[in-house]
């Protein structure tokens, strides 16, 4: 809604049949993240981004708490519905209420998230709040134009390849060149109806295995 309080984008709960997404809360929450994301059998999660990795857990809400007053991050913890346990988080990022834009950023997924429908629906959730509960214009991804998992996932989740930015950063002493894609309001009725129907319970087998991929819904 284009009247809403862009501002307030990630202040609320989300939740799906799989997972519930909460505006990160320590006190709740880094226990069981720090037990999900950090100690060395975890460091390539954080291999192509700004932070980590994390080789204690005492080290973790040190590190990314800097990154949310540097970044202006609105971190959310993604728990699993079902048991209420942490499996990763992202973050809203580059907030512009001035033209309704917005970023998926920061994104560290467990190994117990990494390519399930909990991930997706995770993003789910996130594109959906910002198209339409906030009114959202573009919504971005970006990562390592290295980070193949990463543009891979991003083109999965229907966001459209806008090109590289050579020489964008310096990251951890770095070059990094920074792979940029959208997702458009115009774009969204379209592929929430796909989303809708590769997360519906009759796309999985009783193994939890996918029918249809999600880009052949």
């Amino acid at each position: 809604m284009a009247g809403s309080d862009f501002s307030a984008l990630g202040d609320r709960i989300l939740e799906g049949p799989r997972v519930r997404l909460e505006p990160l809360d320590w006190a709740r929450h880094e226990r069981g993240l720090a037990a999900a994301l950090t100690g060395p059998e975890n460091a390539d999660i954080w291999s192509y981004m700004s932070i980590g990795p994390f080789e204690a857990a005492a080290d973790f809400r040190p590190g990314f708490s800097a990154s949310i007053a540097a970044a202006g991050l609105k971190p959310v913890a993604i728990l699993d519905r079902a048991s209420s346990a942490p499996l990763g988080m992202a973050s809203f990022m580059r907030i512009a209420p001035a033209h309704r834009s917005a970023e998926v950023g920061f994104v560290a997924f467990s190994y117990d998230l990494q390519r399930t429908a909990h991930a997706t629906e995770a993003i789910f959730l996130m594109i959906d709040h910002a198209m339409r509960d906030h009114g959202c214009r573009r919504f971005e991804w970006k990562c390592n134009a290295e980070n193949t998992a990463s543009r891979r996932a991003a083109l999965r989740f229907g966001f459209t390849f806008e090109g590289v930015f050579r020489q964008h950063m310096i990251v951890k002493g770095k070059n990094r060149d920074t792979a940029w894609f959208s997702i458009l309001d115009s774009d969204w009725p379209r592929l929430r109806e796909r989303y809708n129907r590769w997360l519906h319970p009759e796309n999985f087998d009783a193994d939890g295995h996918q029918i249809k991929r999600l880009q052949n819904c």
